[in-house]
């Protein structure tokens, strides 16, 4: 029984050991509770001036193209041996010659019909006076014969001659009259005779003149410079009137038609034409709305190695709008690209050539802009002086290269959030850092810079 009873004290031990160990533990001890700080980065809000740019790409044209179409027919007798497609020729070259002999030969025609006319003025003159002059005479002789008629018809009342000496006197007076009326007729024709071979005279002068203009035409020649495209003729060839032998390209200057997004390009207008839009346009007015605009533009080229770019002018907007693409065509041109080329390092502006097109307004000065990413809807995320957000909405305004002008609802030097913020709960504290190399970087995007 006894035995038993031994396994007491070593309880005993334990429960006391327990009880020893749990009265000398510490009590938690509850720490106050702390604020989530979250890590971004911000940007200073500062005005900057920058270019508005909008950008867009086409294909190079030249501006002028030139058919060589012909408007004298006959055989081609003569190429110039350079006359190839691709070939770079100066203006005023003969580049081919029609056989001019057929239009020789009408100039000699149309000369010898002029001598022909010239002669038969010269002789309705001449049959002119001589006429006048037979008249006068015959007249002369009428009188002479209306006196002897006279005198005879008195001869015959008094019984001193026989009628019939009378009746041959009256025959020959009449005689006389038809030879004067004869001859008057004759005059009054001259005029309208002569006036018949003067129209006919210069209906020979104008076949003349259009041969000369024919022999004239036999030789196509090259009214500038320019690149040679198609060539569709050979020599001993027979050229019709109304065919196209050769087409050529001008190279002094090019055009590009740069397709550009719509409401990207009528923010711009709106931004260069600011509280001075025109009302409405009209041809007088076009020109100097345009002007006021301030466009200006660059083409850029990229060959892999380098970036070429060619200044350029601001022409014209195309007359039509992609519907699928809801874009705008733009019309720059650039001028003596040829002239300007250096072999491997700048190309010249070829036809069919893929460029880029920038086109920019007038400088905006002392504007607000921030990275696109930072806008969140219509607002702004803010770090106040407490380094604590602010949701602030604000007003935007053109959007270029990624970045966003604010127009309103900020001012300078406030702190702008560029970080992300998952949930963003207004008043929350921030741990900031300043991000100077997005700001330079936001700088230099918007300098007037023409790369």
């Amino acid at each position: 029984m006894w035995r038993k009873l031994l396994i007491v004290p070593p309880i005993m031990l334990g429960v006391l050991a327990i009880w020893w160990f749990v009265s000398q533990r510490q009590p938690p001890q509850i720490a106050a509770p702390q604020e989530e700080i979250r890590n971004v980065r911000v940007i200073e809000a500062q005005p900057i001036d920058f270019v508005p740019t909008v950008t867009g790409f086409g294909t190079v044209q030249p501006a002028k193209t030139w058919q060589a179409v012909v408007q004298a027919a006959g055989e081609v007798d003569y190429m110039h041996p350079g006359l190839k497609r691709g070939a770079i020729m100066p203006a005023g070259t003969e580049i081919i010659r029609i056989s001019p002999r057929d239009y020789e030969l009408a100039i000699a025609q149309a000369q010898a019909n002029i001598g022909r006319a010239d002669a038969q003025i010269v002789e309705f003159d001449l049959s002119e006076e001589n006429t006048r002059a037979s008249l006068e005479i015959e007249r002369q002789s009428l009188k002479i014969r209306e006196r002897e008629l006279d005198r005879k018809q008195k001869l015959v009342a008094g019984g001193a001659t026989s009628r019939t000496v009378l009746d041959q006197e009256t025959r020959d007076t009449l005689v006389q009259r038809k030879k004067v009326q004869d001859l008057e007729n004759t005059l009054k024709l001259i005029p309208s005779q002569r006036a018949a071979l003067v129209e006919q005279r210069k209906l020979n002068q104008i076949e003349l003149d259009q041969a000369k203009l024919n022999l004239d035409r036999t030789h196509i020649v090259l009214p500038f410079d320019a690149r040679i495209g198609e060539v569709s003729v050979e020599i001993a060839q027979y050229a019709q009137v109304g065919s196209t032998l050769v087409t050529a390209d001008g190279i002094e200057t090019a055009e590009i038609e740069a397709q550009i997004p719509l409401s990207r390009f009528s923010a711009l207008a709106r931004v260069a034409a600011g509280k001075d839009a025109p009302a409405g346009l009209t041809p007088e007015t076009i020109g100097n709305v345009i002007r006021r605009l301030g466009f200006s533009a660059t083409i850029h080229l990229n060959t892999g190695d380098r970036d070429v770019v060619w200044p350029a002018t601001f022409s014209r907007v195309s007359d039509t709008i992609d519907l699928k693409t809801r874009s705008i065509g733009v019309i720059v041109s650039a001028q003596g690209t040829w002239k300007s080329a250096i072999p491997g390092q700048r190309p010249p502006l070829s036809k069919g050539m893929f460029v880029e097109v920038k086109i920019r307004a007038n400088k905006q000065k002392a504007q607000i802009v921030v990275p696109r990413a930072a806008l969140h809807g219509q607002s702004l995320y803010l770090a106040d002086d407490e380094n604590r957000l602010v949701i602030r909405p604000v007003e935007t305004g053109l959007t270029q290269e990624g970045n966003i002008v604010i127009r309103t609802g900020i001012k300078a030097g406030e702190m702008v959030v560029v970080s992300d913020l998952l949930p963003a709960i207004e008043g929350m504290l921030l741990r900031v850092s300043r991000d100077e190399i997005l700001e330079a970087k936001l700088k230099r995007q918007l300098s007037d810079n023409v790369k």
